[in-house]
């Protein structure tokens, strides 16, 4: 009897354990999504996008940087299906992907994905493969809008970019090194994200995610966990061309605004302040009388352009537009670009401590912009923060753009740890407008002795403001 009921509490024991065990089981795995829904509903809207191009012959003539590029596609692709860069008698291949944004054929994918190409080509999930126009295409916001003559397409549904939240499950699909709808999931790291491009511009808010992209992935689709759209997949952060943990995607707000126009006229047309910015650190913020680092620094007005029309001037700090706060400089562009040409813009600047409001009316950006370079002067003495400037001809006022300012030859003490180089040109000094070797030493000797004051600079063709703090 004694064996029997010790028999019978081990068996309970048993079963209590695995009843545990899986409820256990359960409750960690209760929070996670199932994608599984999402994806059988989403695929179908989701196309694998090759382009060809004409082959061009390197300059060298040698082909190394072709068989470089092959060595390349060798280790990502499959062998039966790596696109062979050119030897001069084949053309060029482009693989990516993309997602149909309406039933009569338009798609959306990156610009870079397309670039460039005679020939582009859309496969669908039925495997059918069509013939895609470039509708347009915008390089600034890596976006391109396709379309292939087909009706009764499936397409995706759109969602808000704007309501995403960090730490929100997203989903990608894609392909990869050309394998088609591959899945891959992860949550939102950031929105906001400024990528500045080789021109450094800065247009696009980016949303930044987890989710492993790969080459191949660029123009796919980012979902959320209500199977609607809200980015398209756009770059990585790699120190090795693979995934690293970090990838970015266009917001889809952005992205359908830019469709909008390319829809309508082929191109797209972007607001201009004709200003230069930089970001405002602890020191700056102190010499332009702030309460935080915020805002964006004005370091130089465009001459006739629509800020210098509208009243802005160099030192301003631009904390709003149109009603959106300006945390960090970056922020400005997206909000700027966003806004039509001709369009009255509302800005809360700080300018000398004091808080304005101006109203201006918006430019429109140009295709290309251009700065001038730096030019040689005549000298001057060493002063007490450390500074020995000299003064500028008219040729070189001339050759450099600008109305007034004075050569800086040698830098040392707090001149010298506030940043300031020999060859920048000071323009002004806490505020004051520097047009002679004169109006420099009236400045200098007006410092407030163990404050930080701003410097303004003309340094290879830009201007920067820099903060000075003034020897005790």
């Amino acid at each position: 009897m004694t064996r029997m009921l010790r028999c019978v509490a081990i068996s309970i024991a048993y079963l209590l354990f695995h009843s545990a065990l899986f409820i256990n089981t359960a409750t960690a795995t209760e929070g996670l999504p199932d994608f599984t829904r999402m994806v059988e509903a989403n695929s179908p809207a989701v196309v694998n996008i090759s382009t060809e191009r004409t082959p061009q012959l390197s300059q060298s003539g040698d082909g190394s940087r072709e068989r470089e590029m092959e060595e390349f596609f060798r280790r990502f692709f499959p062998p039966d299906q790596f696109p062979r860069p050119d030897r001069g008698d084949r053309e060029a291949q482009s693989l990516g992907s993309g997602f149909i944004i309406s039933k009569d054929g338009y798609i959306l994918t990156n610009f870079h994905v397309v670039d460039q190409a005679d020939v582009v080509k859309v496969r669908l999930s039925d495997r059918r493969e069509l013939d895609a126009k470039v509708v347009g295409s915008d390089q600034r916001s890596d976006l391109a809008l396709l379309k292939v003559e087909a009706t009764n397409l499936p397409a995706v549904r759109l969602g808000k970019s704007e309501s995403l939240k960090v730490g929100e499950w997203v989903l990608a699909i894609g392909s990869p090194f050309g394998f088609d709808y591959s899945v891959t999931a992860g949550i939102v790291s950031a929105k906001g994200r400024s990528l500045p491009t080789a021109r450094n511009e800065n247009y696009v808010p980016f949303i930044q995610t987890d989710v492993a992209i790969n080459p191949g992935n660029s123009g796919g689709p980012l979902f959320n966990l209500a199977g609607e759209v809200v980015g398209i997949n756009s770059q990585i952060y790699s120190n090795s061309g693979g995934f690293m943990g970090v990838s970015f995607a266009i917001p889809i707000d952005v992205a359908m605004e830019v469709v909008q126009q390319l829809r309508s006229s082929g191109r797209v047309s972007r607001g201009w302040l004709g200003v230069v910015i930089q970001e405002v650190n602890r020191d700056l913020a102190e010499s332009f009388g702030l309460d935080r680092p915020h805002g964006a620094l004005v370091s130089k007005v465009l001459e006739n352009g629509p800020a210098a029309k509208g009243g802005l001037m160099e030192g301003d700090v631009i904390t709003s537009f149109n009603g959106h706060s300006i945390e960090r400089s970056a922020e400005l562009p997206h909000f700027v670009g966003r806004v039509g040409a001709g369009s009255e813009a509302k800005l809360d600047v700080v300018r000398n401590g004091e808080r304005k409001v101006l109203t201006l009316k918006v430019g429109e950006l140009a295709d290309e912009s251009g700065e001038p370079g730096v030019g040689r002067t005549d000298a001057a003495d060493q002063n007490a923060i450390g500074l020995t400037v000299e003064s500028l001809d008219n040729a070189t006022r001339e050759q450099l753009g600008i109305e007034h300012g004075v050569r800086v030859v040698r830098a040392s003490g707090a001149s010298e740890q506030a940043g300031i180089q020999a060859g920048d040109v000071v323009r002004r000094l806490n505020n004051a407008v520097i047009a002679s070797v004169t109006d420099f030493d009236r400045a200098v000797a007006a410092l407030p002795a163990g404050k930080s004051v701003p410097v303004l600079v003309q340094r290879n063709g830009g201007s920067v403001f820099l903060a000075l703090r003034v020897p005790g």
